[in-house]
């Protein structure tokens, strides 16, 4: 089972109370849930400023380690998109979480929103340890596909956010070549638009309030055909979450 929160979804607290009950309730052991957090923009750069978020973090979510915690965002708060200043403090920050990761408070670390650009440069100075995870936006109408070529080549596992658009703008969802396929295969536009994710080896962490549509999630035993994966891929461009671009 996967969790994925961050400090700026102001949750931890809520998932650490779930774990405790839940794990004990049903007999799950810790190693059956994979927890991942991230790391806020504001801390970027400060050692100590990091250790407390990641105190924090494991003390809301009543954790003695997490298994995956990121780099929310490449750059820093207050500092200017085009400042070089912000290579140098996710570089600092870098550091320290691979010093975490050595003391065993982290089991791995990784970013996310990272472009091909930021990644480069963090793999020419990663202090020995590579990122594991980017976790970014990515679906049929953002395919990213040069990140992900990136990615694969460096061995470092592409997770995608936002699979289903957002919850302002259900273009993704209704878009009429998306229906079409989910029509031809007998499911739902976003079961279509998480498969197509991990039909390409990409992991997902789709976001669901109602129980049917976590039910609906995990239903994913049917295979896109590849014509029609092609379709999904050639579809019309458009981000609909922020723009890591600017970021020098």
């Amino acid at each position: 089972y996967c969790v994925d929160t961050a400090a700026v979804y102001r949750n931890e607290e809520d998932i650490g109370y779930a774990l405790g009950t839940l794990l004990n309730k049903y007999g799950i052991e810790r190693e059956e849930i994979f927890v991942t957090t991230k790391l806020a923009p504001s801390h970027h750069g400060n050692p100590q400023a990091i250790r407390d978020a990641v105190e924090r973090s494991l003390k809301a979510l009543r954790l003695s380690h997490i298994d995956l915690y990121l780099i929310h965002w490449p750059g820093a708060s207050g500092i200017p998109e085009s400042s070089i200043e912000n290579i140098k403090l996710r570089s600092k920050t870098w550091e320290t979480l691979a010093e975490l990761k050595s003391q065993g408070f982290l089991r791995s670390i990784g970013v996310s929103n990272y472009n091909i650009k930021h990644l480069e440069i963090l793999l020419e100075d990663c202090k020995g340890v590579r990122p594991a995870v980017n976790q970014v936006e990515l679906h049929p109408h953002y395919t990213q596909k040069p990140l992900i070529e990136f990615c694969k080549k460096e061995g470092i596992h592409v997770q995608a956010y936002s699979s289903l658009g957002t919850s302002s703008d259900e273009t993704l969802l209704t878009d009429p070549t998306v229906c079409r396929i989910a029509k031809e295969l007998n499911v739902s536009p976003a079961q279509v638009l998480l498969k197509w994710a991990l039909q390409q080896g990409i992991g997902i962490i789709p976001k669901a309030a109602q129980p049917q549509h976590i039910r609906n999630n995990f239903q994913l035993n049917f295979t896109i055909r590849d014509a029609q994966m092609a379709e999904l891929s050639s579809l019309p461009q458009r981000k609909y979450a922020w723009n890591p671009d600017n970021v020098v």
